[in-house]
């Protein structure tokens, strides 16, 4: 992983290759969300040595704000690949997001029913034409009080044993600080705050690929949460607690518990 941080690079124009993904109404999104991200925020990135420039690819990150997909996405567009994220469908109805939404090929997903798994298939697909998919394991914005990576969902490790891509690790921080909390408000955009951005190397997860038992998912899904947690640790420059956050049960557990 490169552990020099690059404070300039998100400064130069973006010139990233074609790449499954991109269209038009992205490429203007995104540098429309620079110019934004730029006037409101100090962006500090590591060189994201661990991007596969081609191929399908998953993208997996913790999620303290709403402001994540577009902090995270950005690094990873100006990284040189256009990530397609699952997000909750609500979206897709919403004036103006939901047109982006479609326009820019994101992956709506049912939450929190039966056909939440369905939601997989697409994702799927996009990993077979050799897309980046983004995926938040922990299936929203963490509930942990001290906003550490809460219990994670085995969606992601469902998608990674099924196709065999590499799962990519990434972590920020500094996002709640322009928008903090569960809910939608006006965000805090002074003094300018610092949003730092990082990737690890790709979770091993060789031996369980196609396997689909339930006790496979669980290893996965714990690496993978373990290898976001520790950027995390990195990015903050502390431990991380005993146990994690279990929303379900509002306290921390001894281990990593998937739903």
């Amino acid at each position: 992983m490169g552990t020099a941080l690059d404070r300039n690079r998100s400064q130069r124009p973006l010139r990233t290759p074609s790449q499954p993904g991109d269209g038009p109404v992205y490429r203007r999104l995104a540098i429309a969300v620079g110019h934004v991200l730029r006037a409101v925020s100090k962006e500090v990135w590591d060189d994201a040595a661990s991007l596969p420039p081609s191929g399908g690819m998953i993208l997996v990150s913790n999620h303290v704000s709403y402001l994540d997909v577009l902090a995270v996405g950005r690094y990873i567009i100006w990284s040189g690949r256009w990530p397609r994220y699952l997000g909750k469908a609500e979206l897709w109805s919403t004036p103006v997001v939901g047109w982006f939404a479609r326009k820019c090929g994101q992956i709506p997903v049912q939450r929190n029913s039966a056909q939440a798994r369905d939601s997989l298939a697409p994702a799927q697909a996009a990993l077979e034409r050799g897309e980046c998919v983004g995926i938040y394991p922990e299936g929203g914005r963490t509930r942990d009080p001290d906003l550490w990576p809460q219990t994670a969902r085995t969606g992601v490790a469902r998608l990674a044993l099924a196709t065999g891509v590499p799962v990519i690790p990434t972590a920020n921080w500094g996002t709640h600080a322009i928008m903090p909390g569960r809910k939608l408000s006006f965000p805090r955009l002074f003094p300018r705050k610092t949003v730092r951005v990082v990737m690890g190397e790709p979770v091993d997860l060789a031996d369980l690929v196609g396997r689909t038992d339930v006790e496979a998912m669980r290893i996965a899904t714990e690496r993978i949460m373990d290898a976001v947690t520790t950027l995390v640790e990195q990015l903050r420059g502390e431990p991380r607690p005993e146990g994690i956050w279990d929303p379900r049960k509002s306290a921390r557990v001894p281990r990593w518990t998937p739903r």
